[in-house]
């Protein structure tokens, strides 16, 4: 029975470790998404030849 509290120690390592992966990637992802969508709305808007005012 000495086994248990290595086994569930190391599995509960893995899924906080995992967990905290994800959750730094996932808000790192949004931070680039926000950057990336303010710098499309900064971009000036190509006019058509010919398109009226």
């Amino acid at each position: 029975m000495d086994w248990v509290p290595i086994v569930f120690i190391t599995f509960k390592v893995l899924v906080f470790g995992t967990g905290m992966f994800f959750a730094v990637k996932w808000h790192y992802d949004q931070e680039k998404k926000a950057k990336n969508e303010v710098s499309r709305s900064q971009m000036p808007t190509e006019r058509a030849p010919g398109a009226s005012e």
